[in-house]
This record gives structure tokens, sequence and C-alpha cells, in this order.
């Protein structure tokens, strides 16, 4: 059964909307923010960095866990920076969960696997830490017949 796990190294972002903008001659496009193609690149080279060019088989179902761990204000009291280390306290801030797994099943489309359909069971969780990241892991779900 096939897993890779790897992280991607600063705070956790989620996919921004698409802008649409009117052209000169009226017609109107929708283009991706820069923050989103960046963020993307980054876990794309992430991924590349653990897999070893591993692309999960066309059609098999996949688990995918997705733990993004939020930096913690330096103005915060010791007391209160304990607290979220040791989980009394989450994240309930932006960005969205869902829009980090968007950003991260997106990104992994046609990399990792051949679509995000594939994603059968998604796990996500809210965390501080004094080591913003977002940590990743990918895995077969074995079919028994």
């Amino acid at each position: 059964m096939k897993t890779v796990k790897f992280i991607v190294p600063g705070a956790p972002k989620g996919k921004a909307r698409a802008r649409t903008v009117r052209g000169r001659g009226g017609n109107s496009f929708s283009y991706t923010p820069e923050q989103t193609v960046l963020y993307e690149n980054l876990i794309k080279c992430c991924y590349r960095q653990e897999a070893n060019s591993m692309i999960f088989n066309d059609g098999q179902p996949l688990k995918v866990t997705i733990i993004a761990y939020y930096p913690i204000v330096k103005s915060t009291s010791k007391k209160k920076k304990q607290q979220m280390l040791d989980d009394l306290m989450f994240p309930t801030k932006k960005p969205d969960i869902d829009n980090i797994a968007k950003s991260i099943l997106d990104a992994l489309n046609k990399l990792a696997y051949r679509d995000d359909t594939q994603v059968v069971t998604l796990h996500m969780e809210k965390h501080y830490a004094d080591e913003p990241r977002v940590e990743v892991e990918i895995e077969e779900i074995e079919i028994t017949r």
C-alpha cells in the first residue's frame, strides 16, 4: 500500500477565489491570484521532494490527512501560548479549513493523482505551533474483494 507524507513550510494558506476583470474590449477574463499560484507551486515542490515521482494509480481511492499548524502571534502571553501548544485553544480564524484543503488537493492534481475525485476520505485539523506548517499524508485505501 503506497503512502506519501510531506510538509509544506510556513503559515497555512487557503485557496483564493479566481478574480474576474473586464478587458479593454469589454471582454472579461478570470485569473488565479498570484499568492495562490505561488503557494500551490510550493506544495508541488514539497510533494516532489518526498514522493520521488510517485503517482497514485488512476481510479485508486485515496485517504488524505491534512494538519495545518498556525503561527502563534509574538505578543501572546506565555500562559496563553502554552495553552495553544497544549491544544487547549484552537485557531478559529482564517484561512478556513476547507480552503486549505482546496489549495492542497488542487495543487496535487495531475501530480500525485490523476484527479482529486480519487480522494474519498479527507481528515483535517487546525492547531497552533511554534513552527507554522501544513503536514500532508496521502495513502491508498486497500480494496478487499
